[in-house]
């Protein structure tokens, strides 16, 4: 695939540029391209990662295409919420990646999947074969994989229709408040913040402006209850950012409890396994028989303790 980029404003050295405005791409993989000679700077291979470019520099990009995985089917159970011959829909639990990486080459969702399904290898491609969407690795909850080519280009326009629904529930520390002043219901509201990928820790997602590459990301979000110093929310996804819920929450200084990238370090008695977000609820139309399909992931033991200890504490 080949990315042809201007630069317009002013400047850095050529790979924090690149990874900075190539939101999917880690900064590492930018600096191999480079080496590789996968970089044109006006027309010209550049093979120096350190050079700065300038306004009206003509860049273009060449990523090669991903080498197969040999994926090996691995006995990791899953906890099925639905299933048929075109999808299934999956209960993730926490601390599962759900496609390899570097880092997480075995034990990942993918490997389930191919073990349990045995005809989805190919689906969609080799390295997230069956792979709609996906979920952070400590959030839990509903996630739906197709087994054919069909259901699979269907429901990933279902997603980018936004024709599928997401709910989740979440833990926050305090109280989100309603930045809408049509709006008086102060229990609910809308955050439209674009996101992108953070300029400094490439871990991280951020909000960034529309015009800095930042994309276009909308969540809607109901207080379904008060706990004291924190507060049960149920977020609704319009459009699915990585990271979306997770950054929106933090940006009001209300992040996820129990997160390890947002949540500024912020102290909590029960030991959780990732943050306190679990996608509830996930609804779809089956992509044959256009039948709707509503699958509800009861929430996680982890999460249930923390709610009642929560509860406990405030009454």
């Amino acid at each position: 695939m080949i990315i042809n980029l201007t630069v317009e404003i002013k400047g850095n050295r050529l790979d924090l540029w690149l990874s900075n405005h190539l939101t999917d791409i880690s900064r590492s993989h930018v600096q191999k391209l480079i080496e590789q000679g996968n970089i044109t700077l006006n027309n010209e291979i550049c093979n120096n990662k350190k050079i700065k470019v300038k306004i009206g520099d003509r860049l273009q990009v060449n990523l090669p295409d991903p080498k197969p995985l040999e994926l090996q089917p691995e006995p990791i159970p899953l906890d099925i919420l639905y299933e048929d011959e075109q999808l299934i829909i999956i209960n993730k639990q926490a601390n599962l990646v759900v496609h390899p990486a570097p880092g997480h080459e075995t034990g990942t969702l993918v490997h389930a999947l191919l073990y349990h399904c045995s005809n989805l290898a190919g689906i969609g491609g080799v390295q997230r074969p069956g792979i709609v969407h996906r979920l952070d690795k400590d959030t839990t909850g509903a996630m739906v994989v197709a087994k054919t080519d069909f259901a699979h280009q269907n429901l990933q326009a279902q997603i980018k229709n936004k024709t599928a629904k997401r709910e989740y529930l979440g833990v926050i520390y305090g109280v989100l408040t309603n930045k809408d002043n049509n709006n008086n219901n102060s229990n609910q509201g809308r955050i439209n913040l674009p996101i992108g990928r953070h300029p400094v820790d490439r871990k991280k997602m951020a909000i960034i402006p529309v015009e800095k590459r930042g994309r276009e990301a909308i969540t809607y979000w109901k207080i379904v209850e008060r706990l004291g110093n924190y507060s049960l929310v149920k977020f609704t996804l319009e459009t699915g950012r990585t990271h979306q819920i997770r950054v929106h929450s933090s940006y009001f200084g209300n992040p996820i409890v129990g997160d390890p990238l947002y949540s500024n370090n912020r102290s909590l008695k029960i030991k959780l396994s990732g943050q306190a977000l679990h996608a509830h609820k996930l609804t779809l139309n089956h992509p044959i028989t256009s039948e709707k399909i509503e699958a509800i992931a009861p929430l996680p033991d982890e999460f249930t303790k923390l709610l009642n200890s929560l509860r406990q504490k405030n009454n």
